[in-house]
């Protein structure tokens, strides 16, 4: 799994699957289908529709290297605890198992760390001339404000802490614990990659945001459990994060 055009060793793209009939077949495509020859983990995490089943069809037809099933639902969090593990690569990228990322934008995640400029990319929905579907008001409010949140305890300067699109070299994610099972596990981790003192840059990236018609999951309950996470994470666990390795 190289690529000559980049001098990229080995990229991994883990994607969490809950409940994503609709749009699973069409996204493991996407992924396939860009230049980058990456390695992709799939971790179905107890769905109840036919998920699986279109899982499994895809991993006997090549498009999936990797698929672990979770037999029963147990949150967004621990299905990226178990695809990191699994993961081979030296780059790791996370991808929802909806159609809302673009797999086309994986190049520009990778330059600043191909580039040696960082450790840790996030592709910011919020910053760039990309393409953004307008959708819901409250949540771009509730967004910007877990973000602000966040920046204030970590002291990073992000515009976009709850993204999906998370690239990450390996030793960091190597010396980094998951602990939450849910959607806490963004602010988690954006905390314990500032703690931990990686590099972290951003890039703008296009989003489509889906409708709760669509399959949107995330309420307000979850951006409750995040406020909680920006502070469990941030504020009361400040210094405990691992010691950045040398990244050359």
């Amino acid at each position: 799994m190289m690529d000559s055009g980049t001098g990229l060793r080995r990229l991994s793209v883990v994607m969490p699957v809950y409940n994503e009939q609709e749009t699973l077949e069409a996204i493991v495509r996407r992924v396939a289908g860009t230049t980058l020859k990456a390695e992709l983990v799939a971790v179905d995490d107890g769905s109840s529709d036919g998920s699986l089943d279109i899982l499994r069809r895809l991993e006997a037809e090549g498009l999936i290297d990797r698929l672990i099933v979770h037999e029963r639902n147990r949150g967004k969090g621990a299905a990226l605890a178990t695809g990191f593990a699994a993961a081979t690569g030296d780059f790791i990228i996370v991808q929802d198992a909806d159609l809302e990322y673009d797999p086309s934008e994986y190049r520009k995640l990778l330059e600043p760390i191909l580039d040696d400029r960082a450790d840790v990319v996030f592709g910011s929905r919020f910053m760039g001339g990309e393409p953004h579907r307008v959708l819901y008001f409250w949540h771009y409010v509730g967004n910007r404000f877990l973000t602000l949140l966040s920046n204030m305890i970590t002291n990073l300067n992000l515009s976009d802490m709850e993204t999906c699109y998370k690239c990450f070299r390996r030793e960091v994610l190597d010396g980094l614990v998951i602990e939450e099972r849910g959607f806490g596990v963004e602010p988690e981790l954006t905390a314990k990659v500032a703690a931990g003192g990686w590099r972290v840059y951003e890039v703008g990236v296009s989003y489509s945001g889906r409708t709760y018609a669509e399959g949107k999951k995330i309420g307000w309950k979850d951006g409750i459990r995040a406020v909680y996470c920006v502070l469990k994470y941030g504020m009361f666990r400040r210094g405990t994060g691992p010691t950045p390795q040398s990244a050359g």
